[in-house]
């Protein structure tokens, strides 16, 4: 006879419920109590905006991702970099030997706290003892913006 089946279906399906929840809803209550993730040394932080994949900004300027780049969420799993599109996120990033960001981090508010090279503040507005400072060719800068000189005769 099956009398008992229908008893033990329930049972393992709410023992399943039990460990999906566990397996999928645990590690994001881990990573909301503010667990900060150990980062290399020579990672700088940045933020990050993908404009067209591999093409990407950090701290505005025009930067790629390496062939291969692994970009990590605040529960340290792969993203890939076409769902962040648009979105402006904050990272700390490693750079390939080739130049090219093959490592990325999002940070989650926590380790958004901790002090790390990369992100000096851009100012856009000159001090007036900046200003009464002798202009300089630092060879950056265009030919119609170099001082003018007077030329002896």
């Amino acid at each position: 006879m099956n009398r008992c089946l229908p008893a033990l279906k329930g049972l393992s399906l709410s023992l399943l419920a039990l460990l999906v929840y566990f397996v999928t809803l645990a590690p994001e209550r881990v990573a909301a109590q503010g667990l900060v993730r150990q980062f290399p040394a020579a990672a700088k932080r940045g933020t990050l905006q993908v404009t067209q994949p591999p093409n990407i900004l950090i701290n505005g300027r025009a930067e790629r991702l390496s062939p291969g780049a692994r970009i990590k969420n605040s529960n340290n799993m792969i993203v890939m970099s076409g769902s962040l599109i648009g979105q402006a996120v904050l990272s700390n990033y490693l750079r390939d030997p080739q130049g090219q960001i093959h490592e990325v981090w999002l940070l989650n508010p926590a380790e958004a706290q901790e002090k790390r090279a990369g992100m000096e503040p851009v100012t856009n507005f000159v001090f007036g003892s900046d200003a009464d400072k002798p202009k300089t060719d630092d060879g950056k800068t265009p030919f119609d913006q170099l001082p003018k000189y007077q030329q002896s005769q």
